[in-house]
């Protein structure tokens, strides 16, 4: 028999009335039988209703417990935020830009974590958020295709309301896929630059791409799917991490550009700025200018306008990505409990500038 949202609310208070104390999340829908999805939407609504009390991933009836502080309108001033990241000083900068502006327009605080790639700890520093105090979080962990299910399985028991940042779940029943998404919609922009590239007479291209992240898989993603829809011919994708194959290093990544131009293939998307801005001199010394012999296009414009020549590049919307993950928690840690679950994309842009020649 379905159970109505006020029934199921007077379990929770009566189940942690029982318990006593403080009582984790996690344990209250493990002892429910209540998804973690929605007993943390119930446990917001009713500490908002000052029913319960929530604190750093802990839920009493405890009226001494510390709440958090509401703006003059019944906003969040006040509260904290956590944004965990992989990385700082390249591409999640400017996400970082974009929710910082807007949590400081809101009055909230913000606190950074940082999950290195490949350094397994996401739940670790997200789990160090919710003890700094943050009351909701903007997550971008390490979800990957063929990631097993167990390693990411945390992110369905979060005790706040949480936004994924640049992610989404690699499948619609895998771990986060019951959580709001926000993030660019990565195969869109390596289609908008295989359409250019296209225009400007090209039907072959190169792709040079990294292999370890959300993003670069999305590229990858996109170049498959784009290549087929314009009729191109899909050439293998040269990875630029791989230490043990032709391709990885910057001079061997040139050469291989040179071997495609040899034999017709005079157009390359490079993921990331970082490898694409070493190129140019690379292949001069092979005998290959850009943009005359080689069509060259950046994915991420974090520095490619600063190349020489400038590179047309796919812009991620980042610092538009960073203000609408941040919008769209505001929502949830206000009051906006029954909202359907979002998936939001925002399209990338291309700067077309010297190194296509067009």
């Amino acid at each position: 028999m379905r159970v109505s949202g006020e029934e199921r609310r007077r379990l929770i208070v009566t189940t942690i009335g029982e318990l006593g104390g403080q009582v984790r999340l996690a344990e209250l829908a493990e002892r429910l039988d209540i998804p973690a999805v929605t007993v943390r939407r119930d446990v917001a609504a009713l500490a908002d209703s000052g029913r319960l009390v929530r604190s750093h991933g802990y839920v009493s009836l405890e009226r001494s417990s510390p709440k958090h502080l509401a703006g003059p309108d019944g906003g969040a001033a006040g509260q904290t935020v956590g944004l965990l990241v992989p990385s700082v000083g390249s591409y999640f900068d400017e996400v970082i830009a974009g929710v910082r502006s807007a949590a400081t327009a809101a009055g909230i605080q913000l606190v950074l974590g940082i999950a290195p790639y490949g350094a397994d700890d996401d739940r670790t520093q997200a789990e160090q958020l919710l003890e700094s105090g943050a009351q909701g979080l903007l997550l971008a962990p390490g979800l990957l295709p063929g990631l097993e299910r167990e390693d990411c399985a945390w992110l369905d028991s979060l005790p706040v309301p949480t936004v994924l940042v640049e992610r989404r779940s690699p499948t619609p029943d895998g771990p986060g896929s019951q959580l709001d998404s926000v993030g660019s919609d990565h195969r869109d922009g390596v289609f908008g630059a295989l359409r250019h590239l296209a225009r400007l007479g090209h039907d072959r291209v190169l792709l040079a791409a990294r292999s370890d992240s959300w993003t670069a898989e999305e590229v990858r993603a996109g170049y498959a799917e784009g290549t087929r829809l314009l009729g191109m011919e899909p050439l293998p994708v040269l990875d630029t991490l791989r230490t043990d194959e032709p391709g990885s290093a910057p001079g061997e990544l040139a050469r291989r550009i040179a071997d495609a131009a040899a034999d017709g293939t005079r157009a390359v998307l490079i993921h990331n700025d970082q490898d694409a801005i070493q190129l140019p001199p690379l292949l001069r010394v092979l005998g290959l200018t850009v943009p005359d012999d080689i069509a060259l296009i950046a994915y991420d414009d974090v520095f490619a306008a600063l190349a020489a020549p400038p590179l047309t590049a796919v812009a991620p919307p980042k610092r538009a990505v960073g203000e609408a993950a941040f919008a769209l928690l505001l929502r949830r840690l206000t009051g906006g409990f029954d909202l359907p679950i979002h998936r939001t994309s925002l399209l990338p842009t291309l700067h077309v500038r010297t190194s296509c020649g067009g």
